[in-house]
């Protein structure tokens, strides 16, 4: 008797939702690591971010995306176009709904955009830590069966972790056959650099409050070894779009921006596994926003 050869399944898996509904906590759950910044505000993630897990029986590479809703301005539609683009290149989507916002007008757009595609789509209703009552999930995944048929409809807590294994089972088994795309080491395609920027704009967000942090880019002069030191030297730019903003991130005597630049560094530490040396600086970029070439500049837009 011939031994029969394992199945291997390969493929890409969109994570699409609402803003703020758990796409990024939830990748980083699966990964255990963190490469997609989280905050308590909707539209954190502005890029497509791939990230990648690799098993015994199959490689899920998941696109965690902007969340959808009405953009009314250009960098906004630029978020959303990016987060509907994603739909049209993988193999399974994932769609995030929470628990206590099934009725978000943002999902009834997903839902007409799956609808157009041949693409498995399965639900996750996440934030379920939140609800006592277990039985109050029943009329969300009823309500969700009505409007198409998905593979599958999954309670979980990506914050916890409750579930998860039960949603990657039911990915994997609609992944199709294929070998690994990227070696079994790989979390991200994502360069070392953008991860930095992210972490550090991921601070802002934490720590400044109003409408200021939507108004921040961050990017990364300077990532080079410093071996006499034995660390990674970074220089990075918080760019915002007035002077105001400005002189909010840096605060009083500076402690605002040297806090950020305090809790970014841990990070990035633990990300780079080194000591780091972490120089941040503030430079106004008026509207940048509202300007095409800047926002290529940035890295904003369509891939």
């Amino acid at each position: 008797m011939t031994e029969q050869k394992a199945i291997f399944r390969s493929g890409y898996v969109a994570l699409v939702g609402a803003p703020n509904v758990g796409k990024s906590t939830l990748l980083n759950q699966i990964l255990q690591e963190k490469i997609s910044i989280t905050a308590p505000k909707p539209q954190t993630t502005r890029n497509r971010i791939l990230g990648i897990m690799t098993g015994p029986s199959s490689q899920m590479i998941f696109v965690d995306t902007p969340g959808i809703h009405r953009a009314r301005d250009r960098f906004n539609q630029i978020l959303v176009d990016t987060a509907l683009a994603a739909l049209n290149d993988v193999d399974v989507i994932c769609f995030l709904i929470e628990t206590g916002r099934a009725d978000h007008p943002a999902n009834e757009a997903i839902i007409e955009a799956i609808q157009r595609l041949n693409t498995p789509v399965i639900v996750a209703v996440n934030k379920i830590d939140t609800v006592r009552n277990k039985q109050e999930l029943l009329p969300v995944i009823d309500r969700f069966k009505g409007y198409m048929k998905f593979r599958a409809i999954v309670p979980i807590s990506a914050l916890l972790g409750d579930g998860v294994y039960a949603l990657l089972t039911e990915i994997e088994q609609v992944l199709p056959e294929g070998p690994a795309y990227y070696p079994e080491d790989y979390l991200t395609d994502q360069p070392e650099r953008f991860l930095v920027a992210e972490l550090i704009r991921e601070k802002v967000f934490h720590l400044v409050h109003q409408e200021i942090p939507y108004a921040v880019a961050v990017t990364v002069e300077q990532f080079s070894e410093d071996q006499q030191r034995h660390r990674i030297h970074i220089e990075a730019v918080v760019h915002v779009e007035r002077d105001s903003q400005k002189a909010i991130i840096i605060g009083k005597q500076g402690q605002m921006l040297k806090e950020i630049g305090k809790q970014a560094r841990k990070d990035i530490e633990a990300l780079l596994g080194c000591r780091v040396y972490l120089g941040l600086f503030v430079r106004v970029q008026k509207n940048w926003r509202k300007n095409p070439r800047v926002l290529a500049e940035f890295g904003y837009g369509l891939k």
